[in-house]
């Protein structure tokens, strides 16, 4: 079979993103500076125009509950435990009311909201400064509202760790892949001199599934006979699960006075009816 330039060099394209990391990056790597020619899409993929997150942390009872979460995400994206915290790299993870909502010390806030841990991620901010700074566009915001990292363009520069506000990047000092407990080869791994963060489970809209994080707190409440704690859904679709439980509740975002919009909310109170 004989193929012109243009073929040949949309086949070498993809060549090289097979050799990166396997078949999962080929179908989800809808860039929008791609062509739809170079993606392979499924019929099956979640559509959103800005995707969101709502978490309720009441609903999380046990220590066992964060921890199911936050391994749920690292086990499938291939996040190394290094078990020290120098060498840390963290997708999801917990932490205390002060650190999360520096300037929001409310007096009068329930003091159980304070002593609450809070799941923490990337906020996929509809402004997001990181990907205003990186040099060579490692990290990008889809048109969906998932801010990107893409590995082989990193140069480790972390400029990007720098703008973001949140602590939300992780920078690999060491080479993560022996530190993988049970490595998923439907992922790709990572190199010594990149960072990482969590991508809301782009690969996973693209199959049509949520994220991890939000299918284990699923679990949990399913087990509890309860709600769970997180919801997701298309912010600018008033019918998306995420978009009523914001309506119904009063919710918060991280150091919402930076101005970068995050779109990973927290519930801190009631219903509006109740």
């Amino acid at each position: 079979m004989r193929i012109n330039r243009r073929q040949f060099l949309k086949i070498a394209g993809a060549s090289t993103v097979l050799g990166l990391g396997g078949t999962a990056i080929i179908n989800v790597l809808g860039d929008d500076r791609l062509e739809a020619s170079h993606v392979m899409t499924d019929e099956k993929a979640l559509i959103g125009k800005r995707w969101a997150m709502a978490i309720d942390m009441s609903k999380f009872k046990t220590e066992e509950d964060y921890h199911r979460v936050i391994n749920a995400c690292h086990s499938i994206h291939n996040v190394p435990d290094f078990g020290n915290p120098k060498d840390e790299v963290k997708w999801i993870w917990s932490d205390t009311y002060e650190h999360v909502f520096p300037g929001q010390e409310n007096e009068y806030i329930e003091e159980s909201v304070k002593e609450l841990p809070f799941i923490v991620l990337c906020n996929h901010c509809d402004n997001p400064p990181c990907v205003r700074v990186c040099p060579t566009k490692a990290t990008f915001k889809r048109k969906d509202g998932i801010v990107m990292m893409d590995q082989h363009r990193c140069i480790g520069c972390r400029f990007c760790m720098a703008a973001c506000p949140f602590g939300a990047r992780s920078f690999n000092w060491r080479d993560p892949r022996p530190f993988i407990k049970k490595e998923n080869l439907e992922y790709p791994t990572r190199t010594k001199g990149v960072v990482e963060k969590c991508t809301l489970c782009f690969e996973r809209i693209a199959k049509g599934l949520i994220p991890a994080c939000v299918e284990a707190s699923r679990e949990i409440a399913k087990e509890r006979g309860g709600e769970p704690g997180m919801f997701f859904g298309d912010l600018q679709d008033e019918n998306s699960e995420v978009r009523k439980v914001l309506s119904s509740h009063f919710s918060i975002r991280r150091k919402a006075e930076l101005g970068t919009q995050p779109s990973v909310f927290y519930i801190v109170g009631g219903g509006n009816n109740g």
